[in-house]
């Protein structure tokens, strides 16, 4: 208890001083050394206004408004018309207030730092003989082979090698249940291992790998400051402004100049001041809760002021993974014998298609063929030998190299890949595939509908006719098709200005351009690029497209909250400088008052967070 009380005065040394002072003032008092007790309440007071002072100097230094004059008038009024305890008062109330802003505050950004708290430090490198030594994180080189024991944090990004484990991902998904990996699969760095040791092969270095970046773009949102916590200083003008003209009427009207200090002792422009970055906060720290990385306020603001949504195809709407769609034989071979053949062939290969043959004939329980010599050739195609025959496998430009014809009666579907398969100089057959929709992207485009947002499009590299059919399947009518990096920015940039602001979602290292150009940038980067998320303003760390309607309707939520608490502080402090402009209240009870109306704004800013501000708030009823 001793320690948390002499951190807790090494933190807010002078709320620790001025609660000091009163202690002290009211023992004085009571003991009848009145004039004692005055020195003491004027010290504590000058201590108070030395921090306002300095405070509302740096402020101003770093291009911003010192808006605690309010307080900093009050104090000195108090003090030369001899209200001693009233300036005191307010010394605790203002620095009290500044106390609870930063537990606030500390308390909305618990699942942001969370990451940083579990940042792995060491690795366990596999030495040739099977030994290991520990080693700093940063110094895993791309190659290296590492050991993970159970329950450790994954240092790098990296495939298993060897060991099977269960996997806890919800520091980067947020999914609950754990996932099993096996030799061959990637895991990475900030999952942790549960119930077995695995050794990997690092894939990527240290500051490179997922929970790098996660980690990056934490520090980003926890270090930045929002234009809207500038648009509250606004309102802050006006409202001081409005402060000094109501207590000058009563001062004249009264001949009082205690009538002043009355008013202005309810007029501190504190809610206007914590209601917003609160808010702010709070939003940012609840879309990290579902997997949604916001940069800044800055991003946080602009995503909720957006009129008008692009969506890169491959890997956004779609899910970038072409999978088999059918199996078309040509010649004496049923559709089964194909997909057996070209699956025992593809088992050999890391090209994209492969998994997806392999997975189709797995499902269907074919037996594979033996084949034998397989070699490949790079974005082309596969030869292979099946029963002394010569099988070739691949695009259309690779059969023509090897002098085979395809059928007259063949069509190029734009909307479907092909490969196409021979056997000893004649073409047999063709599997064809297609990049699937996401299930959620038609859900996701009416969701964001939902918002508000009438005006959404398609920016794509692919051809027209695949862009129009996943379009229409999404639920988009305006396509831009055949893009180049370079050609999406300028299509954005010259976006209709009734659709401004705009948001831009993408995922892959093409995106980032236009990306970073857009009002809002968000890339997906579960599975996407480091490219991506590095130049998007919001990240998806989880798998789900309809994640970015969700982060929207946060974004929207969070700046109604931040909006409100700043009226509902104006309305409650200018209610009651009317009520104490009549004189009948002492001032010292409106400094109390005033605390009153930064709590209410604080808790009302909360609401932001969801779950966070119910948990205050039922703390405080008990």
């Amino acid at each position: 208890m001793n320690n948390q009380i002499l951190g807790f005065l090494r933190q807010y040394p002078v709320l620790a001083v001025v609660s000091v002072a009163i202690i002290a003032g009211l023992a004085l008092q009571l003991s009848g050394l009145g004039e004692l007790t005055n020195w003491i309440l004027i010290a504590g007071s000058a201590i108070a206004t030395y921090q306002i002072v300095r405070d509302m100097i740096d402020t101003v230094r770093k291009g911003g408004l010192g808006l605690d004059i309010l307080a900093l008038t009050a104090i000195v009024v108090g003090v030369a018309l001899g209200e001693y305890w009233t300036a005191i008062v307010i010394s605790l109330m203002l620095t009290g207030g500044q106390a609870l802003e930063d537990y606030a505050e500390r308390r909305a950004t618990n699942e942001l730092t969370a990451l940083l708290e579990r940042a792995p430090t060491r690795a366990h490198i596999i030495n040739a003989n099977g030994s290991t030594h520990d080693v700093r994180i940063e110094k895993v080189a791309v190659g290296d082979q590492v050991l993970v024991k159970p329950g450790e944090v994954i240092p790098v990004d990296g495939k298993i090698i060897d060991g099977t484990t269960n996997v806890d991902e919800s520091s980067l998904t947020g999914e609950s249940l754990p996932v099993t990996k096996q030799p061959g699969q990637e895991v990475l760095s900030g999952t942790v291992t549960i119930d077995a040791a695995i050794s990997i092969q690092a894939l990527r270095t240290s500051d490179q790998s997922q929970y790098a970046q996660i980690i990056k773009l934490v520090r980003e949102a926890t270090t930045s400051k929002s234009p809207f916590v500038r648009l509250a200083d606004r309102y802050s003008l006006p409202f001081t402004a409005v402060s000094f003209a109501i207590a000058g009427v009563a001062w004249a009207v009264s001949g009082e100049i205690v009538r002043f200090l009355e008013v202005i002792v309810v007029a501190t422009p504190c809610p206007l001041l914590i209601g917003a970055p609160i808010a702010i906060i709070s939003g940012m720290s609840r879309a990290a809760k579902h997997g949604i990385i916001i940069k800044n306020g800055s991003s946080l603001e602009r995503l909720a002021a957006v009129r008008s949504v692009a969506f890169d195809k491959t890997g956004t709407l779609t899910r970038g993974k072409p999978v088999l769609q059918s199996v078309e034989a040509y010649q004496n071979i049923s559709d089964d014998q194909l997909l057996a053949l070209v699956a025992s062939i593809e088992a050999q290969s890391a090209h994209i298609l492969a998994a997806s043959v392999t997975k189709a004939a797995k499902q269907k329980g074919l037996d594979l063929p033996a084949v034998r010599n397989v070699s490949e050739v790079p974005g082309l195609g596969i030869r292979a030998e099946w029963n002394n025959k010569h099988v070739r496998l691949g695009n259309q430009e690779f059969l023509r190299r090897e002098g085979i014809s395809l059928p007259t009666n063949h069509t190029n579907d734009q909307t479907q890949m092909s490969t196409f398969i021979a056997i000893d100089g004649k073409l047999v057959g063709a599997l064809h595939f297609t990049d699937q929709i996401r299930p959620e992207a038609k859900q996701t485009i009416e969701d964001l509908r939902r918002e508000g947002i009438g005006h959404i499009l398609m920016l794509t590299g692919d051809n027209s006719t695949v862009a129009q059919a996943i379009a229409k399947q999404a639920g988009i009518t305006e396509v831009h098709a055949g893009l180049l990096p370079a050609d999406k920015v300028k299509t954005l940039k010259n976006i209709d200005p009734s659709y401004r602001p705009s948001g831009m979602v993408g995922d892959g290292v093409n995106d980032a351009p236009v990306l970073a150009a857009s009002d809002v940038g968000v890339a997906l980067g579960a599975r996407g690029s480091t490219a991506a998320s590095e130049s998007a303003d919001v990240v998806i760390m989880l798998d789900n497209l309809r994640k970015v309607a969700q982060a929207v309707s946060i974004a929207k939520n969070t700046i109604r909250i931040g909006l409100q608490s700043i009226w509902i502080g104006i309305s409650i402090s200018v209610g009651l400088m009317l009520v104490f402009s009549t004189g009948k209240f002492p001032a010292v009870l409106g400094a109390g008052l005033q605390e009153v109306v930064d709590v209410v704004v604080i808790f009302n800013a909360l609401r932001a967070h969801g779950q966070l501000g119910q948990t205050l708030l039922a703390k405080v009823r008990r």
